[in-house]
């Protein structure tokens, strides 16, 4: 099958799970019934559902998995590393840091839009001290060295708060926001998100051309004329806008990446990173329609399922690349 094709399937998918996450949940809606109800018409309790409730996880769903889709894929081709992903450079983890902080001070019950706000503040700043770091002409090594750094001291940061709320009510609201989720999502969450996610996911688009050339190695792309500082400042930037503005609605949701694409399309960087968008996208919806469909009295956190998902692959990939070492 070629890549144009596998894009065609992949972008089918995607529709095919927007469609199911408006119709099915606790309470099934015809097809119709649900399309009405999108542009405004039919039962006023449809609509209420589908445009109050569906309709928001839905596009943040699909919103989140094609900006950690992307973002894993430009990290994979930067680093060189097929098990790369957002977590790398601490974007997830100080955001995670910056939303509890806002639960520490009950800063969100006060203003409801301090989670969100907290979350993208605490990945910008994380992004900033990974790259002050790393400095402007610092290798790849240097760069997951200062990621894994500030992937410790946010966690660490993130404990203490934990071992400090001033109640379990508090710790619990913790615990639950940092396994991720969309439950009780809204239209505001989603267009706060979406300018960040919009910027992000624009940004690391660019990118492939030098990515590809970067796959060659730094001196061979600085050959080719690809300003590698520049496109590490791009990758990162691209990377803490559309990451960051998915942990800071969504909480921590891991193992959304190229993976599965990466046999399909080969190891070009450049042809995995709309293919990436597509697939995160897609597995996102799905996961998000089966954590509210699994359990009947309950949902299972969208992060959570996504690891259950995720994991089994990323250890078959390990596998693999090590039955392929010398």
């Amino acid at each position: 099958m070629s890549r144009t094709m596998m894009l065609g399937a992949l972008a089918a998918l995607v529709l095919a799970g927007f469609v199911a996450s408006l119709a099915l949940g606790p309470v099934a809606i015809d097809l119709g019934a649900a399309l009405d109800a999108v542009f405004g018409t039919g039962p006023e309790t449809l609509r209420l559902i589908v445009l109050e409730i569906r309709l928001p996880r839905a596009l943040l769903a699909l919103m989140i998995g094609a900006a950690l889709g992307i973002s894993g894929a430009a990290l994979q081709g930067y680093l060189r590393n097929p098990l790369a992903e957002p977590g790398v450079i601490g974007v997830s983890a100080a955001g995670a840091l910056g939303a509890v902080i806002v639960f520490y001070f009950g800063l969100a019950r006060v203003f409801p839009l301090a989670l969100p706000l907290g979350g993208l503040a605490g990945a910008a700043l994380g992004v900033w001290l990974v790259y002050a770091l790393a400095g402007r002409g610092g290798s790849t090594a240097t760069l997951i060295l200062a990621g894994v750094a500030v992937n410790a001291l946010a966690g660490a940061l993130t404990a203490l708060a934990l071992s400090l709320a001033p109640s379990p009510f508090a710790t619990l609201e913790i615990i639950h926001w940092m396994l991720g989720g969309l439950t009780d999502r809204s239209m505001t969450h989603v267009w706060l998100a979406l300018p960040f996610i919009a910027a992000g996911v624009l940004l690391l688009a660019t990118l492939g051309r030098g990515l590809d050339a970067l796959s060659l190695g730094e001196d061979a792309a600085a050959s080719l004329g690809t300003n590698v500082p520049a496109l590490r400042l791009k990758l990162m930037l691209g990377t803490a806008l559309a990451v960051g503005a998915s942990t800071a609605v969504a909480g921590v949701i891991g193992f959304v990446g190229p993976h599965l694409l990466r046999g399909r399309f080969g190891h070009r960087p450049g042809a995995l990173l709309a293919a990436s968008a597509l697939g995160g996208g897609a597995l996102t919806l799905a996961a998000d329609l089966a954590a509210r469909l699994i359990l009947t009295d309950r949902e299972i956190n969208l992060g959570v399922l996504t690891a259950i998902i995720g994991a089994p692959f990323f250890l078959a990939l390990v596998l693999q690349s090590r039955r392929s070492e010398p």
